[in-house]
């Protein structure tokens, strides 16, 4: 999530509102990915229009709202499916935002305890499409999951190992977002022993598991991945089509 303010001569020369426009699905010239079970042998093609769709393409937000983030993460990890129920409540048209003056009933319903001046970085922050509108979806990505490394002091207690070279991750799509949300309970609750398992697993000591043993493990913990919601995870998580995961990167998303 970038961190930069706009300047003055950027936000005074530019007056066309930025748009968000989605893309239209397109044929993926990357080689197949290698089947991760037997159930996949047979599998059929998706047809285009019933894949899961892809988040939009617009800008990353420009304001660096970390500190405010951070204050109500856990607040929002705890409470993040009733503020997501109350969101499309009030998103009667599916866009993903709902007006700003709905999302402050929400805040103060759910003691998000924000103050005016943060309300209005953060609602200014996902004012994606500059529409006075606020993107919950990607509110609530961002303060859940953790998929960006976060800065720490040379004092703070290193939770997860950070990998000595950086994840060039895949694609962020909605379908990711939704696997990797339905399971943050689960992982929540069992994610230390989980993180020794994942070792004990790892013979060779690189970080990286075999597709299988990744989800092997997954399954001792009650965890069992659909083969869509495995292959969204992999698109993200293994985007060179090396059959490996990291697990320290994967278990970092939702507990650093």
């Amino acid at each position: 999530m970038p961190s930069s303010t706009p300047s003055a001569t950027s936000s005074a020369t530019s007056t066309k509102p930025a748009t968000c426009a989605m893309q239209e699905p397109r044929v993926s010239s990357r080689p197949e990915r290698p089947k991760t079970s037997s159930s996949l042998l047979g599998q059929k093609s998706v047809p285009a229009s019933s894949r899961p769709q892809t988040t939009t393409t617009c800008s990353a937000p420009i304001l660096n709202c970390e500190t405010i983030e951070n204050k109500i993460r856990k607040n929002i990890q705890h409470s993040w499916r009733g503020i997501l129920k109350v969101c499309q409540e009030k998103d009667v048209s599916k866009l993903g935002e709902i007006l700003v003056s709905d999302f402050l009933d929400i805040a103060e319903k759910f003691n998000l305890d924000l103050s005016e001046a943060e309300i209005n970085q953060i609602t200014t922050k996902y004012d994606l499409k500059k529409n006075g509108r606020f993107a919950y979806y990607d509110f609530l990505q961002c303060s859940i999951l953790l998929l960006k490394p976060q800065e720490s002091s040379l004092l703070q207690r290193v939770i997860i190992q950070k990998p000595q070279k950086p994840m060039s991750p895949g694609p962020q799509t909605t379908s990711f977002f939704s696997a990797m949300l339905r399971i943050q309970p689960q992982i929540l609750c069992c994610w230390r022993p989980m993180k020794r398992t994942f070792k004990s697993y790892d013979e060779s000591h690189t970080g990286l598991l075999h597709i299988a043993d990744f989800r092997q493990v997954l399954h001792e913990y009650s965890i069992d991945l659909t083969e869509e919601e495995l292959f969204n995870i992999l698109e993200y998580y293994d985007k060179t089509l090396s059959s490996k995961i990291s697990y320290n990167d994967f278990l970092r998303a939702f507990i650093q």
